[in-house]
């Protein structure tokens, strides 16, 4: 099994000796025969193309190649024809770019190089090719001193130019900028149209013009208004030309305008129209940014393109260019996207836009002083504040973040121009994200590809993680591996990773950025340039600075595989060789000297060639020149005139041999000329063909022969043609001698007549690729079984490099006392490294059965290793022993882990089996195997099994996918299952585990990967959760782990590296590390926790940069009572409401051991820890199911039921006028009476009895906690509510109401957990209560005085219960795989139940039955959480019919007549027609459901949790997830909204003019319009996958009312602008890079102020979408509050028709006075408060709030986290704290009354306080289950408006 790591070392592992040959090696044979004459050819050849290498005196015919040409010599080319719209010109097809999908699309060709004259090109004198209208002629100029076209007339639409001529036609231009050479004329207005089509071919217009007074944008149409002069005010600019009006050189890029404004990738430019009035000289097209000012050989030397003379403009000797010129470049260089982004702006939906960039503006305004790279001036203003400079720059339109290098060439004529933007010069390099194709730009001082979701704040520092090694090599190919040029170091690919690797030392350096495997590389001659070609079509390429690392240029090649590429020596050219996408061979030649000095990547030429390539080179001597070889030909190229041809070496006999590699060998006298070089090509038959490159024939042919035959008495010679020879894959040559690799596994040294070998050396695979260094003295190569290394010709000592598994690898291992690496493989090796040094130790092959698991022994030398056949193995790595094996296994081992100890070893398979061995000594034993635990069918995985850090747990995915169960690793007494099998509301798949993980045994936490996508931590011993992470990754995560600190959470997701600070409750997000070109398997900590590993493609090291903290104190596990509703990616289960179930549960006893829920938490005083190892049962938790109660939060803190009221209706200070939502996340919370018209429904701790007519509403309060569910008697006199359980009560409530009166009867409690469901017996006799998953509680209740009659301990969890209809003494429960039918049996006062329980048959497949009702005697209805629908017959307890009803779980069936309602969690409600099921009852299991079918079918708007129906089952009321009620009828087959609310937080209320209507934001990204009076839904925008987080409605004063409008602030940084009249959309602007988080307009609301979380705060004009100025004064704390109010107070020393504050979370207070309309903002006063250290409420840091006093303007009111909890009242005229308003608590939300001296606080407390600010009295008011984070008065004072989470309570506030 066992083979040391070089076969011919003299010590293990040094390396592979050097030898000479025996005389019976391998030999050379010379071909016997001469070469072949000069000029000769093979019959049947094709004549050599001009301009290649020809012998003297030969004639050569040119070839024509499609679409060559010279650009701007009015050549008339095939590919330049104009191009019809629906298909494309056969002349043009062989000129197409490989990897675009568009057939329509004219992609770049060659002739449009280096720039392209347009009005030349398409004969516009001809006007056939292009049409004009009106007065059109043609001027001599005197300026110009040529001539020119003039454009004049009065209506511009009349007079123009269009190119082309007919609208059918394209002109397929695909230079990325369009030069328009023009000069208005004085006094008029011209405008110049131009239609440019994008890549997924939609036709945009962009148009310039002085007649645009404001940019404007569609989806199809940008209008920019083209500013000639900047000498005055902007807002002055627009209108006509001057008088005095200069040619103007108008650069556009086409490519940015389209990015920037649109998002959109450029395609080509379809036509021109140049209407009236203007003269035009030309148009050109070019890739190329040309300066107009510079021109001539003395600018060579500076990183600029000059114009070429044929565009400049002409300039008098002594005089200036921009004198006379005027230049407008648009977008400026310091607004638009760098092209380095277009690849990935291009690309798929994931790719990743990261910080903040640069947003143009709206108009290019012409300069006319130098400027250097275009970074035109904008119009200037004073900084409000000495402290902080507002920059006046537009905010990042894109986000996008890059710096633009700045060089000295823009000092030359003048100072260079600066930023105004803070943000602009963010040092960023050039790396790739895991998706394919995806390119995004990150820091650089990182020196990893690292995305950041969300500011790292906890991370110290950010990074965490730096790369320090690589192990492996190759990956698409081990053909790629080079020397430096100095031959000190070695490049070669690993993946995606490119390693410069310093054969001395042994450190390696990286270069990251690609997104699959690398396919090709070049390095330059002077180790300036490095080259690289990624393997997925279309192939990206990369320009490297070799010194720095960094990315210089990526672009997209026309070949879609490159497969080789050579560099020039100078690095001016480089070529590349592949298949296109008709798989036909392709070269390509790229000019690269400009990309140094900041130009870009030219295509020179490419060409076909029905030729196979297998090599290319560009030769040392001349760059123009190359050659190639392949299958049975050897061609000779040259680059001329813009085309590269070919001409064939005649090979003579050798024609058909399949050529491999090439070299070239310079003259032995040194000369460098041409006709000095010689070519070597090698071929897989064993010859070596010398070919004299002036002649193009064969000098010599060799041959490789294999040696003599073991026992022949001679070698036997083999003639050419006879026998096989040995495959020769590549070659290498220097001035002295020729290294030689082969398939055999030789490496051979050869002089270079070949007469004898001079070194050899065997390797332990086919050697690929060899290279000789630069000085001779090493050569390098690599074998395809993934082994790099050099041989020593000196020493004749052969070094390895780097070793690789030639596989992906699957699992990992580490040894912490020998700092030992094991690794296992797909290509069925176990591999040992060192990983000090990375170098391979050991390695262990199987060719039987393939390694899928490794772990090392903690304590000695020794490995185990789980195989495929399941057979488990242990390794000794000093004594050889044979190895222990265990076949206890039927399955493959897809775990193996061990405990701390060493003591015990535990394995699973997959069929389900664990075992557990013995491990004390070395001969290892099995103590005993369980069948049945795991999970069987999973994969293997370094996370299948889990020990805890103290060795007394084990975890593991099992029985099923969706149980984690943990056992005493002991013994293996199973002391917890936690059922993971939740029915997800949004999706019908049961989520399942994936992987679990245990946390250091201080926590007492483990974690569980999900299919869903998230990482739940729980309790290890009581199964609560205690935190969250969704949405982890789009796919499920195999392998995760938790440091020993607790600090960082490493998880594999997809090709990324996640990155969590577990420590932070509230964490920002993840650090995500890409570099992995395939999916993560494995990731660990280092046993000393300073390094990281992970494996996938290959093993990556990484440095943890954090110190970690031996004694570190774990943080405490929050209660999940405890959270608040802070939305953080490690989320608080108790934040995510209508997903689990998050209550209370008693501590358990030993005797009776209840099956805890996921979110179960000890009562108040109790740990919840208890030893659980010699517990007798083990624990079950669920999950919630579909129909389990799940409240929006926990239950309020104690503070909130002591001295909190609701005042009675006729005193108080305020009064309960409306609710306005429906609590979603209760299940059968809602009840409806055709025949009577009672109609009830809860909201938090409310029950809302709604008159259907009227709207009138009446509330019923009295539950301490949110109310679960009701039940209705069939008297319709009672109702029965129940809630969840509370702090300030043991039990749950469960209060009867008189439908009536509307008042509380009796209030019961029995419960400790949540009551899940309500039901009243036909009589209503008695009402049965039923516990949820965790009480497991039914009780039975006698009517009469509500007395407990029975209760009864269930053994399972139960989902619903219902009463027999025809017999009161029968009830039916439903729960996991059985019905449970209960008779009650009445002695005397004592009622009893007697049990009889029927599974569920196997027919009806796997699931939970979730619901439950009575049909037509003797008829059962149940519902699956799989879709299933079954009816069983209950006087038989049989099952005798099913149907697959729905997509999703059934969580509601209601039956009536015949017909038959489902609703499921998928939203889909049905309606069946059953009448038929009764019949089929008699058949017994043969019943078939082709007799039921579907009526009708709804899809709501979310999981259907509640329904009532009138009799006939024709109307219903139906309630649903998403908190809306609907009106279902079946007769219209309509669904008509009665109760809407937000499905999550409410972030804002504002209110428009006059009071007619309110407008509510939500997380859930929708905007509500309401109408006040009767709070009715009128209108509702919604925006996908958002968050709107502020919201503003303009201001009365703005305009008429049909012009009113609301701001809204998203949480990708995006402003909306939505007109209330039109119901539409008017706008949308990207002010900030971040969330905003408040947003206010101006008081004459032409001008809207936004803040974001970063603390930056932003001035836009809402119609034009422009930000003109920027506020960075609270930079790096969120801005909490913008208030905007009329400056009254004219002491405070400062002008401004506004006064407006900003409070921001740091506690501060900046209040300042503008007047937008003369561009003024003045800081008026700074405030600054104090905060404590420990200042939280639930968990989270109250906000900072500060709002202007309505009843006196120089009165400022301040709450936050403080010393005190007070409300602080501040003078801003006499600068001082003038009052101090104490508190209770600290407070959430702050309102002011603009009609009274009222003061309106809400507090986290689920309280509400009114402060009388005139005479000091408070009253506090409850009624909200959650804190109250937002209270707003109504303009008119008479409504307050206030919101916990998603419920909004409406307040009438009286006279006072």
């Amino acid at each position: 099994m066992a083979r040391g790591s070089a076969r011919r070392a003299g010590v293990p592992g040094s390396g592979i000796q050097g030898r000479r040959p025996e005389r019976s090696g391998p030999r050379l044979g010379p071909e016997a025969r001469a070469p072949a004459q000069a000029g000769s050819r093979l019959p049947g050849s094709h004549p050599r193309a001009s301009g290649a290498w020809l012998p003297s005196g030969a004639r050569a015919r040119p070839a024509s190649l499609a679409g060559v040409g010279v650009a701007g010599e009015g050549v008339e080319s095939p590919g330049s024809c104009l191009l019809p719209e629906a298909r494309p010109s056969p002349a043009v097809a062989p000129a197409r770019v490989a990897e675009s999908p568009d057939a329509r699309r004219p992609l770049p060709t060659a002739w449009q190089h280096p720039f392209l004259n347009v009005f030349r090109h398409f004969r516009v004198d001809e006007w056939k090719r292009s049409a004009k209208q009106g007065d059109v002629a043609v001027v001599t100029d005197k300026t110009l001193k040529g001539a020119v076209y003039r454009i004049r007339g009065s209506v511009s639409a009349a007079n123009y130019i269009q190119l082309p001529g007919s609208s059918t036609q394209s002109l397929g231009l695909t230079g990325r900028y369009l030069y328009v050479l023009f000069r208005p004329l004085p006094g008029k207005h011209f405008v110049i149209h131009l239609d440019v089509s994008t890549k997924d071919n939609q036709v945009i217009r962009v148009s310039f013009s002085n007649l645009f007074k404001e940019f404007k944008s569609t989806a199809t149409w940008l209008q920019f208004p083209l500013v000639l002069e900047t000498r005055t005010p902007q807002r002055d600019l627009v209108g006509l030309a001057p008088s005095r009006a200069r040619w103007t050189c108008l650069q556009l890029d086409l490519q940015d305008i389209l990015l920037v404004y649109l998002n959109r990738c450029y395609g080509h430019l379809k036509s021109i129209r140049l209407c009236a009035s203007l003269l035009v000289r030309n148009l050109y097209t070019s890739d190329l940014c040309f300066e107009p000012a510079i021109s001539g050989a003395q600018w060579a030397k500076l990183p600029v393109t000059p114009m070429p003379r044929e565009m400049a403009f002409p300039v008098p000797k002594g005089e200036s260019w921009h004198d006379r010129y005027i230049h407008v470049r648009f977008p400026s260089d310091s607004l638009k996207v760098p092209s380095k982004l277009i690849e990935k702006s291009c690309s798929p939906p994931e790719a990743v836009l990261l910080g903040p960039g640069p947003q143009p503006l709206p108009c290019p305004v012409a300069s006319s002083k130098p400027v250097r790279f275009s970074v035109s001036p904008v119009v200037q203003t004073p900084s409000p504040t000495a402290s902080g400079r507002a920059p006046l720059a537009p905010r990042p339109f894109l986000e996008v973040s890059l710096s633009q290098e700045r060089s000295d060439a823009s000092n030359v004529d003048g100072p260079g121009f600066h930023s105004l933007e803070p943000w602009a010069h963010v040092e960023a390099s050039d790396v790739h994200t895991a998706a394919a194709g995806t390119h995004v730009l990150t820091h650089e001082s990182a020196e990893v590809p690292v995305v950041r979701t969300g500011s790292c704040e906890g991370f110290l520092p950010d990074p965490v993680l730096r790369l320090k090694g690589v192990i492996g090599f190759g990956g698409h190919s081990t053909r790629q591996a080079l020397w430096t040029p100095d031959g000190a170091a070695v490049v070669y690919p690993c993946h995606a990773v490119i390693v410069v690797l310093l054969v001395d030392t042994g450190e390696q350096r990286f270069f990251l950025g690609h997104t699959d495997k690398v396919s090709a590389l070049a390095l330059d001659g002077s180790s300036s340039l490095l080259a690289s070609a990624q393997a997925r079509a279309p192939s990206v390429m990369r320009l490297w600075d070799f010194q720095t690392g960094q990315c210089l240029c990526l672009f997209r090649s026309p070949v879609h595989v490159v497969c080789s590429l050579s560099f020039s020596d100078s690095g001016a050219l480089l070529c590349g060789v592949g298949k296109d996408h008709h798989g036909r061979t392709m070269v390509v030649a790229w000019g690269t000297g400009q990309v140094g000095l900041g130009g870009e990547v030219v295509v020179l030429a490419k060409a076909h060639t029905d030729f196979d390539v297998q090599a290319f080179r560009v030769t040392f001597f001349d760059e123009t020149r190359m050659a190639s070889c392949g299958q049975g030909s050897v061609r000779l190229w040259r680059l001329r005139g813009g085309a590269l041809r070919s001409c064939p070496v005649d090979l003579g006999e050798h024609h058909t041999l399949q050529f491999t590699d090439l070299a070239f060998k310079q003259a032995q006298d040194g000369r460098l000329e041409p006709l000095a070089a010689m070519l070597f090509v090698c071929s897989r038959s064993g010859h070596i063909l010398e070919i004299d490159c002036q002649r193009m024939v064969v000098r010599h042919a060799r041959r490789l022969l294999p040696t003599r035959t073991p026992g022949g008495r001679h070698p036997q010679k083999q003639t050419f043609s006879s026998g096989p020879g040995i495959a020769i894959s590549s070659l290498s040559i220097s001035p002295a001698m020729c290294a030689v690799g082969s398939e055999d596994g030789f490496l051979r040294l050869w002089p270079l007549d070949f007469s004898s070998v001079l070194l050899e050396a065997e390797h332990e695979g086919p050697v690929s690729s060899v290279c000789v260094s630069p000085d001779g003295l090493r050569v390098l190569s690599a074998t395809s079984s993934g082994h790099l290394g050099f041989l020593d010709t000196l020493s004749r000592v052969y070094h390895m490099l780097a070793r690789s598994h030639t596989a992906p690898v699957l699992a990992l291992a580490m040894e912490q006392r020998r700092g030992q690496l094991a690794t296992v493989s797909q290509d069925r090796t176990v591999r040992i490294w060192d990983l000090a040094t990375l170098q391979q130790l050991y390695d262990f092959t199987s060719s039987e059965e393939a390694p899928c698991a490794v772990t090392f022994h903690p304590t000695r030398p020794t490995f185990f290793c789980g195989f495929s056949s399941g057979a488990v193995r242990s390794f000794s790595l000093e004594a050889a022993e044979v190895p222990v094996e265990h076949t206890c296994h039927r399955g493959a081992i897809t775990g193996l882990t061990a405990t701390p100890d060493g003591r015990l070893l535990f394995s699973s398979c997959s069929e389900g089996s664990l075992a557990q061995y013995s491990c004390a000594d070395p001969h290892w034993h099995v103590l005993r195997v369980a069948a049945d635990m795991v999970c069987p069918d999973a994969p293997a995985s370094p996370s299948a099994l889990a020990v805890s850090r103290d060795g007394h747990l084990l975890a593991f995915v099992g029985p099923s996918r969706c149980t984690v169960t943990v056992t005493d690793s002991a013994s293996l007494d199973e002391l917890l299952r936690v059922d993971i099998g939740t029915l997800d509301l949004a999706s019908s798949r049961l989520d399942s585990a994936m992987a679990v993980c245990f946390g250091p045994a201080a926590l007492g936490h483990l974690l569980v990967s999900t299919s869903s996508n998230r990482v739940v931590v729980l309790d290890a011993v009581s199964g609560r959760i205690i935190r969250e992470l969704p949405g982890v990754h789009p796919e499920p995560c195999p392998s995760l782990t938790l440091s020993e600190d607790a600090r960082f959470l490493l998880i594999a997701a997809g090709r990324t590296i996640k990155v969590w600070d577990y420590t932070t409750q509230a964490s920002p997000g993840p650090q995500v590390y890409i570099g992995h070109s395939e999916p993560v398997q494995a990731v660990a900590f280092s046993p000393d926790q300073q390094q990281v590993l992970s494996a996938g493609d290959a093993v990556f090291l990484w440095d943890v940069l954090a110190t970690t903290e031996s004694n570190q104190s774990f943080p405490v596990a929050p209660q999940a009572c405890e959270a608040g509703s802070g939305i953080g990616p490690l989320e608080d289960a108790s934040s995510r409401a209508s997903e689990l179930p998050q209550q209370q549960v008693p501590k358990p006893s030993q005797a009776s051991l209840p099956r805890l829920g996921i979110c179960a938490r000890p009562p108040e005083g109790g740990d919840g820890v208890r030893d659980t190892r010699n517990s007798g049962a083990p624990r079950t938790t669920c999950l919630a199911s579909y129909k389990a109660f799940t409240p929006a939060r926990v239950s309020c803190s104690p503070h909130s039921a002591k001295g909190t009221c609701l005042p009675p209706a006729s005193g108080g200070w305020l009064r309960l006028k409306a609710v306005v939502g429906y609590s979603g996340n209760g299940r059968a919370n809602m009840v409806w009476r055709p025949d009577t018209g009672f109609f009830a429904y809860t909201c938090g701790r409310l029950v809302v009895v709604e008159d259907l007519h009227s709207g009138a509403q009446q509330h019923w309060s009295g539950h301490s906690a949110e109310v679960s569910t009701l039940a209705l008697s069939h008297s319709a006199q009672v109702l029965a509510s129940a809630s969840g359980c509370s702090s300030t009560t043991a039990h749950c409530q469960i209060r009867i109401w008189d439908v009536s009166g509307g008042l509380c009867q009796h209030l019961i409690s029995h419960h400790s957990t949540t009551v899940l469901a309500l039901a009243f017996s036909p009589d209503d006799r008695l009402l049965v209560t039923l516990g949820d998953h965790d009480g497991r509680t039914l009780a039975l209740w006698g009517t009469t005085t509500y007395d407990l009659v029975s209760s009864t301990r269930l053994p399972e969890p139960v989902h619903g219960v219902a009463f027999n209809p025809w017999d009161a003494g029968e009830l039916t429960c439903v729960g996991q795989g059985t019905v449970t039918f209960r008779l009650l049996q009445q002695r005397g006062a004592d009622i009893s139940l007697q049990v009889r329980r029927e599974p569920v048959p196997e027919a009806v497949g796997a699931g939970e039955l979730t619901s439950l009702c009575y049909g037509a005697p003797p008829l059962l209805y149940c519902g699956t959480s799989s879709g299933q629908v079954c009816v069983w017959d209950t006087r038989a307890g049989r099952c005798f019919l099913s149907w697959e009803a729905d997509d999703g779980g059934i969580g509601l069936l209601l039956f009536s007549g015949s017909r038959l309602v489902s609703g499921s969690s998928v939203g889909q409600l049905r309606l069946w027609a059953v009448g038929a099921v009764s019949e089929l009852r008699c058949k017994g299991s043969g019943a078939r459901s082709s007799s039921v079918f579907m009526e009708h079918e709804l899809v709501l708007d979310g999981a259907v949790v509640s329904a009532s129906f009138d009799d006939s089952v024709d109307m219903g009321v139906v309630g649903t997830t998403a908190g809306t009620l609907w009106f279902v009828s079946w007769a219209e087959g309509t669904s008509t909204r009665l109760i809407s609310g937000h499905r999550s937080k409410v972030n804002e209320v504002v209110f428009g003019p006059g009071e007619a209507h309110c407008a509510t934001c939500s997380e859930d990204g929708s905007v509500r319009v309401w109408a006040l009076a009767s709070m009715e839904l009128v209108i509702q925008f919604q925006v996908l996958n958002q968050s709107c987080l502020c919201l503003a409605w303009s201001p009365p004063c703005c305009g008429r009312p049909e012009q009113q409008r609301l701001a809204a602030g998203y949480g990708d940084g995006s402003l909306r602008i939505f007109s209330v009249s039109r119901t539409a959309m008017e706008l949308k602007m990207h002010p900030h890079p971040v969330a905003l988080t408040a947003v206010a307009f101006s008081t004459d609301g032409q001008t809207v102020l936004s803040g974001d979380k970063d603390g930056l705060v932003a001035v836009s004009h809402p119609r034009t979408g422009t930000t003109f100025r920027v506020l960075s004064d609270h930079q790096g704390a969120p801005i909490s509050t913008i208030c905007v109010t009329c400056k009254e107070c004219e002491d405070l020393g400062v002008e401004g028709t506004d006064l407006w504050l900003a409070a921001s979370g740091d506690q501060r207070v900046s209040v300042w006075a503008s007047d937008w309309l003369r561009n003024r903002c003045d800081l008026v006063d700074w405030l600054s408060f104090p905060m404590p250290a420990t200042t939280e409420t639930q968990g989270h840091l109250p906000p900072s709030l500060a709002a202007f006093c309505p009843w006196d303007g120089a009165l400022l009111m301040y709450v936050g986290p403080g010393v005190y909890k007070e409300v602080i009242i501040y003078n801003l005229c006499q600068k001082q704290v003038v009052e101090k308003i104490p508190l209770p608590f600290f407070a959430m939300s702050l309102s002011l009354s603009p009609g009274s001296y009222l003061l309106a606080v809400g507090f986290a407390e689920c309280m509400l306080r009114l402060v009388d600010c005139a005479t000091g009295t408070a009253q506090d008011f409850a009624g909200h289950d959650n804190a109250v984070h937002l209270c707003r008065f109504t303009p008119s004072a008479r409504l307050l408006f206030t919101a916990a989470r998603n419920e909004i309570l409406v307040w009438e506030v009286p006279g006072r």
